[in-house]
């Protein structure tokens, strides 16, 4: 049983959710992110934005791995910090875009 922290863009919530269906269905312990703000339209200060950003970097310090979510290869600046962040830390890190999730986990 593996810990594995998602990152990318809150905007991809649809994917977020297939990633994390699926690879907890694998049996891992997935950890995700607070909220979805981009899809969801919430608002955030700088400061909030800054607080969710350091607590992100918290939860890949606990974890094996992190699971990159990247949508048509996009990867916005702060994923590229947790990429970074967790290179430094000697964390697997594995793509979205690489993986083979199908379409609806629970078929």
């Amino acid at each position: 049983m593996r810990v594995i922290t998602l990152c990318g863009s809150t905007k991809f919530k649809e994917q977020f959710e297939q990633a994390n269906a699926y690879l907890t269905l694998q049996g891992n312990i997935v950890i995700s992110v607070a909220f979805f703000e981009q899809s969801d339209g919430f608002k955030i200060t700088e400061e909030q934005a800054e607080l969710l950003g350091n607590m992100h970097f918290r939860k890949i310090d606990i974890s094996d791995e992190i699971f990159v979510i990247d949508v048509d290869g996009y990867i916005g600046n702060s994923t590229r910090r947790e990429i970074q962040y967790a290179e430094e830390k000697g964390k697997a890190i594995r793509y979205y875009s690489s993986a083979r999730i199908p379409s609806s986990v629970f078929d």
